[in-house]
């Protein structure tokens, strides 16, 4: 028998203006519909509704993550700092980190992710190439401290989480676990009613190899991803590769020219009467504190994002002012990449050898046309770090590609043997020699999720669950009189006996407005009216979704809902 919820009993608050501090849709309407609500900047307690949501999402996972032959552990979340200092994490996170020390002084962790305490727990438990491979997961809170967390439970510090993880001994183990994995989420997604798209990613902090995002399209996403229309290519911005192609042609001598009064790549294409795609654009930063200039076309911005992937570990930042001091070969504003001898060159493959292009002498209010790659100056480097833009180029077919805003709710990494290295993550082989393991990880944002449905499926009225992860599969309206709270009581009563998960309407003193209102801001998916024709035993059924509306008996209504 299922649960019959009474609104006369249950605690939910609906609000009937959005919260002032509100920015994205499904951060109003889960907060308008009593599901969450706000202790602190990105602390979000879940209210009984908002519970039985996040509670039907990680049920699907947990099916499906059973399903695949994954085995759910539970691991702290206060953890020790050796493990994340031994993985060089502790200091890459930087101050996204939720550091602590105990009264003792010694230091600890709030767990943003957990690759290092499950290798050290499979080193633990497996010492042999017939303990693998194996699969482990958790659906745990993870903590990270985010500098502004918005968007209600899309960004917080404080979130629910699945992570899991494999273990193999060969690589073509971990390609059959990370293909289960890949499997397993499409299944999982498709349950939830989400639309996604799978794209190629890069790994970031979580170091390894191959690597795919699962992005939910929406308005509200902090993600921009791109795809093609002429082919099946899609990747997040910060994966899209651009094919380095060296270009043969003649190109006269370099050529100074008088240009003063233009320190920027607008003022120096007007005074020339170019366009800014001719000129190259030399950014400065900083890498690990030293200055490494990063050229690129002049109509084309450097992702700093993009740029601080490549470089990880290292930390990139911009120069200032003060770093020109005592740096003669620096002319700011001016720099050109002709004659920088002591800093390290870095370029989009857009400068390709072979490229001529207009850019700083090096001189105060000076610059130089004819400057080619491969002749005048040399890449020390060659890396993808401009800004996507709509247009640019498929890397697999040529076609313009689309750009869109998504939220990511799930991530695979192929992680190799990183952290098994760090570790020494060992078991005994067949050979009866030691092989060392390489691991798989996959995220999906449980609590997340929430948020990223209440964006795709919401419309003007509300929320609108798909059935599958529902606080209830419908909403029993008691339009007012007693008649009708007895009868929608009863039918609400008949309905759990058959399985169906009821929320009713019971409220005394409630006009039928504010309940119908309530009922569409909730969003159960389907809406059973005991109104007035309710002396004759008939009711108003109605799916939230469509609107579509019919007349039923009580057993009508049973047999269809049940069904």
């Amino acid at each position: 028998m299922a649960q019959v919820q009474r609104m006369s009993r249950l605690m939910v608050k609906t609000l009937r203006d959005d919260p002032a501090d509100a920015e994205t849709l499904s951060h109003k309407l889960l907060v308008r519909a009593g599901y969450v609500r706000r202790n602190a900047a990105g602390i979000w307690t879940w209210l009984p509704l908002g519970k039985k949501v996040l509670d039907n999402i990680s049920r699907v996972v947990r099916e499906e993550m059973d399903a695949i032959g994954a085995q759910e552990v539970l691991l702290p979340a206060l953890l020790p700092k050796e493990p994340y200092e031994a993985s060089a994490r502790w200091e890459e996170y930087g101050d996204l980190l939720f550091r602590l020390k105990d009264r003792k002084g010694g230091e600890y962790l709030l767990g943003p992710t957990h690759e290092e305490i499950f290798t050290l727990v499979v080193k633990d438990q497996c010492t042999s190439y017939k303990d693998l491979p194996v699969m482990l997961y958790q659906i745990q809170t993870k903590y990270r401290d985010e500098a502004r967390p918005r968007s209600g439970v899309l960004r917080g510090r404080e979130f629910q989480m699945k992570d899991s993880y494999s273990f193999d001994t060969t690589d073509e183990g971990l390609a059959e676990s990370y293909a289960l994995h890949r499997a397993a989420y499409q299944k999982i997604f498709a349950r939830l009613g989400l639309d996604y798209r799978i794209v190629s990613a890069v790994s970031g902090a979580m170091g390894g190899s191959a690597s795919e995002e699962f992005l939910a399209p929406a308005a509200a996403g902090e993600d921009t991803f791109v795809d093609c229309p002429a082919c099946d290519y899609a990747a997040n911005t910060e994966a899209v590769t651009f094919t380095l192609t060296p270009v043969a042609a003649e190109h006269g001598p370099v050529e100074e020219l008088d240009t003063p009064d233009t320190p920027t790549i607008e003022t120096l294409a007007q005074h020339l009467g170019v366009p800014a795609s001719a000129t190259l654009k030399n950014l400065l930063v900083k890498v690990d504190g030293e200055i490494v200039a990063v050229g690129v076309p002049g109509d084309r911005e450097v992702d700093l994002g993009k740029l601080g992937e490549h470089l990880a570990p290292a930390v990139v930042e911009l120069v200032t002012a003060e770093d020109f001091e005592g740096r003669d070969d620096l002319v700011r504003g001016y720099v050109g990449p002709q004659g920088l001898e002591k800093v390290r060159y870095i370029a989009d493959p857009r400068v390709a050898p072979g490229t001529s292009w207009i850019t700083g002498a090096n001189k105060e209010g000076k610059h130089a046309r004819n400057v080619v790659a491969g002749r005048d100056f040399e890449v020390d480097d060659y890396l993808d770090v401009v800004v996507v833009e709509a247009g640019d180029p498929c890397p697999k077919c040529g076609t313009g590609l689309r750009l869109d805003r998504a939220i990511e709710i799930g991530h695979i990494f192929q992680l190799g043997r990183k952290y098994a290295d760090t570790f020494q993550l060992d078991v005994l082989g067949q050979q009866g020699k030691p092989v060392r393991v390489t691991m798989g990880s996959y995220g999906i944002g449980v609590s997340r999720a929430v948020a990223a449905l209440a964006e795709q499926s919401a419309d003007e009225q509300g929320l609108c669950w798909p059935k599958e992860i529902a606080p209830a599969d419908v909403h029993v309206v008691a339009a007012g009189k007693a008649l009708q709270t007895e009868l929608a009581l009863d039918v609400s009563e008949k309905l759990a006996a058959a399985g169906v998960r009821v929320l009713v309407d019971d409220r005394a003193g409630v006009s039928p407005g504010v309940k119908f209102t309530d009922a569409e801001l909730i969003g159960v998916p389907k809406i059973l009216v005991a109104g007035r024709r309710s002396a004759e035993g008939v009711l108003e059924l109605k799916d939230r979704r469509t609107g579509e509306r019919e007349e039923l008996t009580v057993d009508e209504a049973i047999a269809r809902l049940s069904a």
